[in-house]
This record gives structure tokens, sequence and C-alpha cells, in this order.
């Protein structure tokens, strides 16, 4: 599978906003101000998953489809893969 640049982007980003909190949590500064961080790098991790989701998921059942996998089977998988994201 061939993840964009716009993936990989999204993730360095969130690489260094972690990068970030650690400095902030050395620092010893604000446990809001941490927190705040923290909970943007989830949303930031959030929207990756739905990009990758978005991008990927229908290229991957077509696959796991042509490669002789039952159909209700692959789907089941995708949903499950969905709600265990949230």
């Amino acid at each position: 599978m061939e993840y964009n640049d716009a993936v990989k982007n999204r993730l360095k980003r969130v690489e260094g906003q972690i990068r970030g909190i650690l400095n902030m949590i050395e620092k010893g500064e604000d446990c809001r101000s941490i927190v705040t961080q923290l909970s943007a790098v989830r949303t930031a991790v959030d929207r990756t998953i739905g990009v990758v989701i978005g991008e990927n998921l229908a290229h991957c059942i077509r696959e796991q489809v042509e490669a002789g996998q039952d159909p209700d089977e692959v789907i089941q998988e995708a949903v499950e893969l969905i709600v265990k994201s949230r």
C-alpha cells in the first residue's frame, strides 16, 4: 500500500507536537497547557486515521476480495477497523 506525502506530513507534524509536549513536561509547564496539546495530538491522529481510511480502505477491500476472501468477512473487518479507530 502506498501512502501519499500528505499522510506522511501529517504524521511528521504529530511527531513534532509530541516532542514539543515532552519538552513542556521537562520544563514543568502547566498541566492545562499540556492537556491542551495532548488533545490537539489526539485530534491530529484521528484526522490522519480518517484520511488513511478514506483514501485506502476501498483499495484494501478490493485487494482482499480479489484474493478470494469472503466479501462479508472483508466488510465486517473494515467496519471493525473503523469502529476501533474511534
